[in-house]
């Protein structure tokens, strides 16, 4: 198992490039499921949880080409309708094969995900909803299995606006009889991005990026006539950005989407940092101390829980005292004690944080406990003094496409080694030098 070795202190300068939206490609992947044929996807992350995903889709019968970004599914067949447990556990996200089978099968029988390290996040809004639509539901043996003769529209109202649940439902509500109407439906850019996926498949959906999804229900769907392309990675952007803030010179994210990141732009502009923005490319420069600036996770278009523990990680820097608020998932401030290792000032009281900014971090060995808890530790540890080793690299896989190499390019001094190697202090920065 690898680690990630970083010697901090060095200022970033040069143009970060933003890499395919992970939360993006996973449900377009899957919803390739839906119509049968050759699909192309472009600007596709090359990330575990993609994978994963497509692991998932060669099970069910669909085997998948990958090369450059690019990933080409045949769906023709589907020879099995489940989603079993070993890969379940590993992601979440492969819940999201429970509609579209439904849709194209009549059946599904997918394990239960449970809860994972940030939260319980349970299914009970996904199964509400498709049974609106007429699926049946048995729990067993720690499987979803789903049946339905006929989709038929319906009105459906959310309890909260779950994302998942939002794209399985829409998933399966573009094949079923009427009119479909989701009600406080979430409203993310990526579920704006599988709409638009759906559409050129010949679905019929409007109110994407509203609270209300109407969908009407067609016969069948057929693959995009093109190639589809991933939106943008937002919280990957919304990570680099902070990663300039905290560690100073002139950092440029290109091919970022924008007008996604408008609740971390306004919280960067408030800490002290100066952003010019031309097109899809933001740089950010801080000339003087970063200012503390309260957030309070919401969804979209409030600022996002997925850029909360790296807006930690900054704050921890900060002239003075702010809160964090974390309103999406019960368990996502296990980064806290490994930020104190760092020498973060930070009291945590139920699902509030009080940091405290101090004048320097200093390396230290710390954890990732999970994927964004692993981009904290990274930025923190880009500002810290000295040498600071982050284990279970794994996180990081999940969710960041090629991260070392992207920010070795603007100046950071850091590698990857395995987990028993030793590193003197002073060698990465000897590296860079020579090289």
């Amino acid at each position: 198992m690898d680690k990630l070795v970083i010697e901090g202190g060095q200022p970033l300068n040069g143009i970060v490039p933003i890499s395919g939206a992970k939360n993006a490609a996973l449900p377009i992947l899957i919803a390739t499921l839906l119509a049968p044929g050759e699909h192309i996807i472009e600007n596709v992350p090359a990330l575990v949880d993609i994978s994963f995903t497509l692991s998932l889709l060669g099970r069910i019968g669909c085997p998948s080409l990958v090369a450059g970004g690019r990933v080409k599914l045949d769906t023709s067949r589907i020879a099995f309708c489940e989603a079993p447990y070993d890969v379940v556990r590993k992601m979440r996200a492969s819940v999201l094969v429970l509609g579209p089978l439904l849709a194209r099968c009549g059946e599904a029988r997918v394990s239960l995900p449970g809860g994972c390290a940030i939260g319980v996040r349970p299914v009970d809004q996904h199964l509400k909803g498709l049974e609106a639509l007429g699926c049946e539901f048995k729990l067993e043996n720690g499987y979803i299995n789903g049946r339905v003769d006929r989709l038929i529209g319906a009105e459906i109202h959310l309890d909260v606006p779950t994302v998942t649940g939002t794209e399985n439902i829409l998933m399966a509500a573009v094949l079923a009889e009427g009119i479909t109407r989701i009600h406080n439906a979430a409203c993310e850019p990526e579920i704006v991005d599988l709409a638009r996926f759906l559409s050129s498949m010949g679905a019929r959906i409007k109110g994407a990026g509203t609270s209300v999804l109407e969908i009407d229900g067609v016969p069948a769907l057929r693959p995009a006539r093109i190639p589809h392309r991933i939106l943008p990675d937002r919280i990957e952007a919304g990570t680099y950005l902070v990663a300039g803030a905290l560690t100073g010179g002139r950092l440029t994210i290109s091919g970022a989407p924008v007008p996604e990141l408008g609740a971390v732009l306004s919280a960067l502009t408030d800490a002290g940092c100066d952003l010019e923005i031309d097109g899809d490319s933001v740089t950010i420069t801080r000339s003087g101390p970063l200012k503390p600036v309260s957030v309070s996770t919401e969804p979209h278009p409030g600022f996002p829980t997925d850029m909360q523990a790296q807006w930690m990680s900054l704050m921890s820097l900060a002239e003075g005292e702010c809160d964090v608020a974390e309103n999406i998932f019960e368990n996502r401030f296990m980064h806290v004690p490994e930020l104190c290792r760092l020498g973060a000032d930070i009291a945590t009281n139920n699902n509030v944080a009080r940091i405290s900014g101090v004048t320097a971090l200093n390396g230290a060995t710390v954890m990732a406990t999970d994927l964004r808890a692993s981009a904290c530790l990274v930025l923190a540890g880009l500002a810290a003094g000295g040498q600071t080793e982050i284990l279970r690299l794994y996180h990081l896989d999940r969710g960041y496409e090629r991260l070392v190499e992207k920010l070795r390019a603007v100046g950071a001094c850091l590698t990857r080694v395995p987990d028993d190697a030793r590193v003197p202090v002073g060698t990465l920065s000897e590296q860079r030098a020579v090289s």
